[in-house]
């Protein structure tokens, strides 16, 4: 096979594959949001042909000799070429670990377990989930041991979702964060809480959604091509940067709570939609890494979200929706309030102070998990150790403890440091944007444009063109240097509380 034939092949391929991800986006979608809660049977039988079409088209001798031709031959070859091959050189390695009758079972595993854990949370049922996260850590620990057996199998599994990430790398960045921000937190807790229980009062749903509307739009959110739907728990999904699919889940008595995960998903969006328009229907259409993404989604969410500029914008827009629940409230007693930082038990409604030690637990609990110091069983128990170890708070059942994310039922075990690493990357391009653009004169008069075009520059357009370390240096930021994102929130929570 010459070099001509090589790129016509990988390229041929990649159509199929990109339509086959596609569909099967679409499908998972439709399951997290409106399907019937049956309709994971029939779901999940489609979801395993889906994924041994992929498994046929990549790992067939012609792709593979196709992808060794380039990758023998990059030097004639041009740099969107060569990622490709690079990517899809792994994707071959990975698909290569697990024969196609496993890899078609696995996906009904997944589709299965989802459901199942959907009703678990809701039932608080923690023996009706366990029987399947036992079967999904097998399944993982399987691929990890095939993958790299001389590497601990959390370490394999960690570098699935960033490449070169490690315990050796991660152990100082949450010692560090669990050294310096735990005096904080407990300087915080001894203050006077801050006024907040405006943000309880009934907001009712119909008229949340009408905010959620108004948010996308001062967020500069392109209707046309970002949906929005509900979820029990809030992601994203983006097929290509021309439909791309946010959720949220509203809660009547807590506003805030459906306001910041419309925020953080539509970081995620943005970052999808802004993808360069040559890299869409490729491997490469979509983010960087699982870090560079949640970098994007909590710099939206916390950095420009929970800022006092921008919380003045959007009170603003709450009180156009909401006025008799706001009729006694100051705009600035809405920014304390949504900053307000006390040890919580639900990760994706904790403050911006507190996350990081929601992200450690999971990280102590999945590096137990691999190393086979806990069984399934002890899960439950270990969270509510760790939660009072951490952040002093008592878990009064499994469903705001163990069962509370969907990151397990979904197999994504080492997705979790992504959010606390991405919040570091977020503060260090917020470091190098500062100098450049006059962020904050902007974001008080609730225009995001110049934000979003700089990261669009920086991060957006590359998708995966370029590798983590490739997107930080293209945006001026050095390499990763978690002491910032200390200093950020320790500066931040010493003038709101007056420490």
């Amino acid at each position: 096979m010459n070099l001509s034939q090589a790129i016509e092949k990988v390229n041929e391929v990649e159509r199929n594959v990109v339509a086959i991800f596609h569909a099967m986006s679409i499908l998972n979608f439709d399951g997290e949001t409106i399907a019937p809660k049956q309709s994971w049977r029939g779901r999940g039988e489609a979801a395993a042909w889906l994924s041994g079409q992929s498994h046929a088209l990549v790992t067939s001798p012609a792709m593979q000799e196709a992808v060794e031709t380039i990758l023998a031959q990059r030097e004639a070859c041009d740099r969107v070429m060569i990622r490709k091959a690079e990517e899809f050189h792994e994707m071959l390695e990975e698909m290569l670990l697990t024969p196609p009758e496993e890899l078609a079972e696995n996906e009904r595993l997944l589709t299965e377990a989802s459901a199942v854990w959907h009703e678990a949370k809701i039932k608080d049922d923690y023996a009706a989930f366990a029987p399947y996260l036992e079967r999904l850590i097998d399944m993982r620990r399987r691929f990890a041991q095939r993958k790299d057996a001389s590497r601990p199998a959390y370490d394999v599994l960690l570098d699935v979702y960033e490449k070169g990430t490690s315990m050796a790398m991660l152990d100082p960045f949450f010692e560090l964060l669990r050294k310096e921000l735990t005096p904080v937190i407990a300087a915080v807790t001894e203050k006077p809480a801050p006024r907040t229980d405006f943000l309880h009062r009934h907001y009712p749903v119909h008229l949340q959604r009408e905010f959620s509307d108004r948010l996308m739009a001062q967020m500069g959110i392109d209707r046309e091509r970002c949906a929005i739907s509900e979820t029990e728990h809030p992601f994203t999904d983006g097929a290509n940067k021309w439909d791309v699919r946010i959720t949220t889940h509203y809660h009547e008595d807590d506003v805030s709570a459906s306001l910041y995960s419309v925020v953080h998903e539509s970081g995620h969006a943005i970052y999808e939609m802004g993808v360069a328009d040559q890299l869409q229907f490729t491997i490469l259409g979509s983010g960087s890494s699982m870090s560079i993404h949640e970098s994007q989604s909590r710099f939206y969410e916390n950095i420009i979200g929970r800022s006092e500029p921008f919380c003045h914008v959007l009170f603003g827009l709450l009180r156009d929706i909401f006025p008799d629940q706001l009729a006694d409230v100051t705009a600035d007693e809405f920014y304390r309030a949504v900053n307000m930082a006390v040890p919580s038990l639900i990760r994706t409604e904790a403050d911006e102070l507190t996350y990081p030690m929601h992200v450690l637990i999971r990280y102590e609990m999945e590096k137990r998990i691999f190393a086979g110091d806990v069984t399934v069983a002890e899960l439950p128990a270990l969270w509510r150790e760790l939660y009072r170890k951490y952040l002093g708070v008592s878990v009064p059942n499994d469903r705001q403890g163990v069962l509370q994310d969907s990151h397990w039922s979904s197999a994504m075990f080492g997705y979790f440091p992504s959010y606390a690493v991405g919040s570091a990357y977020g503060v260090q391009m917020l470091h190098v944007m500062e100098q450049e653009v006059p962020v904050w004169e902007h974001v008080a008069k609730g225009d995001l444009t110049p934000v979003t075009t700089w990261l669009g520059s920086r991060i957006h357009r590359h998708g995966q063109l370029l590798t983590t370390r490739e997107i930080l240096t293209s945006a001026g930021v050095d390499p990763f240097e978690p002491r910032q994102y200390v200093d950020y929130l320790t500066r931040k929570f010493t003038a709101l509380y007056q420490l």
